[in-house]
């Protein structure tokens, strides 16, 4: 049966963006960000609509019903503006300029964005979400239009000022953040163990010993946070054992709450609660990364089974529904499904009886499973007990028990299979995979399982490949969909395929890896610099279609390019024995110092780095026959920060492994705080020769 073709066409038919092509049927004339789109606002001198948002973005979704698939809305929005539709995650840099105006203008953000622009694309009035009618102290949508319009026609000089005014704020901010003598930073000035300690106690005192995590609802991970415990508690020679504790409750917290998909594996974007129950259905490539990373490193200090089976089921989901044939993670599932949040995630008591049968019984009570639910009457598969502690509670054997629950999972998963699901957001974005990848060789160090060090080797090699502007240049674009790449990479692409590189170095021992990372280390202190200033741009010199060139600094969601770029750099500069990164590095902490321990979560990365600065990490050496053999026995430790080189043979091009290599036997060197001692055969007289140094 033929279905008629839609009803409208807007210009973002021929995008790639899922988020772009939802659209481009909305009677709304959307034009892509772009000339085209520039020129027409200039040309007709009408204001720009700039309307950002992403694939899993559930009050997008609810907007464009309500109010971008109107007809009257819409023949309103054509006469009067410029609209332009923004798919953030292919333009954050057009994402942080107009989010960094809506929340001057509001003080707060978050998307749907709705900024507008004068014709030359300078913000002037914006905000988030605004429903069909007036609620809950929001004007209508077309209130807001209406409003605008008039100010435009009628107060067309002070827009300009306003607009003139918005634009000059963002373009100082950033260098208001920094100290003002930057160059002047003494970069062999050490820090001391009073900032690392400053910040342990700012993480603890918003640390939720209730619930796990950090600060009320909603709720996220807070992944680098988390991290910097672990590391931290190492640090402290192990005595900071609250850092520990907190961090593991916070893990074990996620991974029994709804946050995580107990039937299909990964973890979903953050709760709405405080207790990890009721989670923001949508799924992003990168939240799955971090916590793979963590989670690994966490199994590395405990052995715990629970961490090593959430990595198998997160990575397991990762490589079943968001791996492309070609190797590239795709981006995001979104939270709906047949227009309802949730819905294909929870479950009626009644439905899953009818599947598990006998079974039933001893899964509901396992995973909370009631008749009335936790959630709009359904049920958020959750859990509240260790295998063990349950099995004793019902009388049960431990391991028929997991294979019981592993049994009716799988049926579980199998039914849901049938569901219509949630969108996936099926574009690749070079950052985001970059981290996925990290998260790979993670998971490889920390259980061993080669097929995990096969699929990083294989994603690095797509984008390597895939990303390349062309043969033998360093640049990169930024997404690739279909064979087709967009966008100049931005720093944080860079930034994290350098730590993905280096990542890929330490379980392959392969060089090349590490000379790339070098290489590209040097197309970012080119392309992204500014002269006097070690913080870098987020957008290179040649990216000319922004009307402000912005610095990055904050680890939000994701880790900056800046301080992933200094944590490169330092460790490089140790690696490679370059002094020279290993200033940059250190001048660019200290251009942040004094916000560090205020707003330790805010910048949880550069915090890690601070850590590293005080307590330098351990360098080792493996060389001889057996290198491959130990280093994968080495890297499965909890060694925090470590910075690892092995060599079958005798290999001159690096400092660390020079001068090491002796006939007919494979040594392990352990250096730290510029002192190196004698060499051992053994992993286990390498964990004797750690505790008798640290």
């Amino acid at each position: 049966m033929q279905t008629s073709p839609p009803k409208h066409t807007n210009q973002l038919t021929n995008e790639l963006s899922p988020y772009l092509l939802q659209h481009a049927h909305n009677p709304v004339n959307w034009y892509p960000y772009g000339q085209a789109a520039l020129a027409k606002a200039k040309q007709e001198n009408k204001p720009i609509l700039i309307s950002i948002g992403y694939a899993a973005c559930h009050w997008c979704h609810v907007m464009e019903r309500e109010s971008f698939e109107n007809e009257t809305v819409a023949a309103f929005m054509n006469q009067h503006f410029v609209n332009i539709k923004v798919d953030r995650e292919e333009r954050p840099d057009l994402d942080s300029i107009y989010m960094e105006a809506v929340q001057v203008l509001t003080g707060a953000g978050g998307w749907p964005l709705n900024c507008f622009l004068t014709p030359n694309a300078k913000p002037f009035f914006g905000g988030t979400y605004y429903p069909p009618q007036p609620m809950h102290n929001r004007p209508s949508w077309m209130q807001v239009l209406q409003g605008i319009h008039n100010a435009f026609t009628t107060k067309r000089t002070e827009v300009d000022q306003q607009a003139n005014q918005l634009t000059y704020h963002i373009s100082t901010q950033d260098s208001l953040f920094f100290k003002s003598a930057v160059l002047d930073v003494n970069y062999q000035q050490p820090l001391g163990k009073e900032l690392p300690d400053a910040i342990y106690q700012t993480l603890l005192k918003n640390a939720d010993t209730d619930d796990g995590g950090f600060g009320g609802a909603p709720k996220f991970p807070s992944t680098m946070s988390l991290h910097y415990l672990l590391n931290y508690y190492q640090a402290s020679n192990k005595q900071a054992k609250d850092a520990l504790k907190h961090a593991l409750f916070s893990i074990d917290k996620m991974i029994y709450g709804g946050i995580y998909d107990q039937l299909g594996g990964g973890f979903a974007r953050y709760t709405v609660d405080k207790q990890w129950l009721v989670p923001h259905f949508e799924k992003m490539l990168y939240d799955n990364a971090l916590l793979v990373g963590l989670i690994a490193k966490a199994y590395k200090i405990t052995q715990n089974p629970l961490y090593q089976e959430t990595i198998e089921q997160t990575l397991n989901f990762i490589k079943r529904e968001m791996t492309s044939e070609e190797g590239g993670f795709y981006s995001s599932y979104d939270a709906d499904s047949e227009g309802e949040e949730g819905k294909f995630y929870v479950w009626d008591k009644a439905e899953i009886d009818r599947i598990l049968q006998d079974d039933a019984i001893i899964f509901n009570r396992f995973y909370e499973v009631s008749e009335t639910g936790n959630w709009e009457g359904k049920n958020i598969l959750n859990r509240h007990f260790t295998y063990q502690a349950f099995a004793d509670k019902i009388g049960y054997e431990e391991e028929p028990l997991k294979r019981v629950l592993k049994n009716n999972r799988q049926d579980l998963l199998a039914e849901r299979d049938k569901r219509i699901k949630p969108g996936l957001d099926d574009k690749i974005i070079l950052g985001w995979n970059a981290m996925m990848c990290t998260a790979f060789a993670q998971a490889y160090e920390a259980l061993g399982q080669e097929d995990y060090k096969d699929t990083a080797l294989k994603n690095m090699h797509f984008l390597l490949e895939k990303y390349q502007v062309k043969e033998g240049d360093l640049a990169l674009y930024h997404t690739y969909k279909n064979g087709k790449r967009l966008y100049p990479a931005f720093l944080d692409d860079y930034a994290l395929l350098i730590e993905a590189l280096l990542s890929i170095y330490q379980i392959s021992l392969d060089d090349k890896w590490m000379q790339l990372a070098d290489q590209y280390t040097q197309y970012v202190l080119d392309h992204f610099s500014e002269a006097g200033n070690p913080i870098f741009y987020y957008t290179t010199q040649s990216q000319t279609d922004v009307i402000v060139r912005k610095k990055e600094f904050y680890d939000n969601a994701t880790p900056s390019g800046n301080s992933t770029m200094a944590n490169n750099l330092y460790r490089l500069g140790i690696l490679l024995d370059k002094t020279a990164y290993k200033e940059r590095s250190i001048n660019m902490l200290k251009a942040i110092e004094d916000t560090l321990a205020r707003y330790a979560q805010s910048f949880a990365r550069w915090a890690n780095l601070a850590l590293q600065l005080v307590y330098p990490p351990a360098e080792i050496a493996i060389v001889g026959e057996e290198a491959e053999v130990l280093t994968k026995k080495v890297n499965a430790l909890f060694i925090a920060n470590k910075l690892l080189m092995a060599s079958k043979t005798d290999n001159k091009t690096y400092e660390l492994l020079q001068n090491r290599y002796q006939e007919n036997e494979t040594l392990i060197y352990f250096c730290k705080n510029y002192t190196c001692q004698a060499p051992v055969q053994t992993v286990s007289e390498l964990k004797k020769v750690m505790a008798a140094v640290s």
